[in-house]
């Protein structure tokens, strides 16, 4: 695994922080469908990709930006199937129940998801 520089890790801190502050405030000011659109938005892969250029240059930037992108595409689907399964769970369970089953879920598709690309 890469090292990562503070500063990259900072950057990123603040990006994905930031989107999480804007998106609930979006939320509250105009419900929650476009707080959750705005919620989908990849704050954290869009950091990551931004911040490589601090830590690599040339063909290991590019190498990496490859792998970060390819590793964000099956993360988005993962978030779309999780997003199905807390609508279809959250209103049954209640939002206390339903969520640890999701953040369950999410665990279990994520590590089983990791486990078939790891040598891929």
């Amino acid at each position: 695994m890469a090292s990562i520089s503070v500063s990259a890790l900072l950057i990123r801190f603040f990006i994905g922080g930031s989107a999480v502050v804007v998106s609930t405030v979006i939320g509250k000011k105009l419900g929650e469908k476009a707080g959750g659109i705005f919620a989908a938005f990849p704050a954290v892969y869009l950091a990551a990709l931004l911040t490589a250029s601090i830590d690599f240059r040339g063909e290991a930037l590019i190498s990496y930006s490859i792998l970060l992108s390819k590793g964000a595409v099956i993360g988005m689907v993962i978030n779309i199937v999780i997003a199905i399964v807390a609508g279809y769970l959250l209103p049954r369970r209640g939002w206390k129940q339903g969520l640890m089953f999701v953040l369950v879920f999410w665990f279990m598709l994520s590590s089983f998801v990791v486990m078939i690309t790891a040598n891929v």
